[in-house]
């Protein structure tokens, strides 16, 4: 008999030798960059070429006479890591500025989520008792469902379906993080 293949040497992660130690990091960056064809996919080569995740990715035209877009990311690491990740972008030829809003300064985040709820009954009032107390507006009902409209902190939309869970959460759909500094200057410049 053959002796079975070695398994592929797989490099290490950035982050392997943080799992599970308390210096992992939430960031958002944004990444102003032309809107042209492949950009996208350079900066995502980028993050899975490293080993990088992407938790979170937006992207939007911001100046359509400019021909610029703006792209938010959401990613997780050690802090040196999040450094390295910025560096890079900065690099990419078609990139106009990259902004660690974690660091800059207070940014505020918002993400709108659709989430499907079916009940009936006390789930059914416990689910619009719930999306009251959420702010989350009802965009279709069922006899038997709900589709609830939310948007806010990614930590809000979080705690809402975490709390329809039990109720009868069927399904959710995210955009993913939009984030802003707060203060009169913009990215832009």
């Amino acid at each position: 008999m053959n002796a079975p293949a070695p398994a592929p040497i797989i490099p290490p992660s950035p982050y392997s030798s943080a799992i599970g130690k308390s210096n992992i990091e939430r960031h958002t960056l944004s990444v102003l960059v032309d809107n042209e064809p492949g950009v996208l996919a350079r900066v995502v080569g980028l993050f899975s070429g490293r080993g990088y995740n992407i938790e979170s990715l937006t992207v939007a035209e911001v100046a359509h006479e400019r021909h610029l877009s703006r792209i938010t990311i959401v990613t997780s690491g050690p802090p040196e890591a999040i450094e390295q990740i910025t560096h890079q972008l900065e690099r990419i030829v078609p990139i106009h500025k990259v902004t660690d809003l974690t660091v800059h300064g207070r940014a505020i985040q918002r993400e709108l989520a659709m989430i499907k709820v079916r009940g009936t009954g006390d789930d059914r009032s416990e689910a619009l008792r719930l999306s009251e107390a959420f702010k989350a507006k009802v965009i279709d009902a069922t006899i038997e469902s709900f589709i609830f409209e939310l948007t806010g902190a990614p930590e809000k939309i979080d705690d809402f379906v975490e709390l329809m869970r039990p109720i009868g959460l069927v399904e959710f759909s995210r955009t993913g993080v939009a984030a802003i500094t707060r203060g009169k200057d913009g990215m832009e410049g």
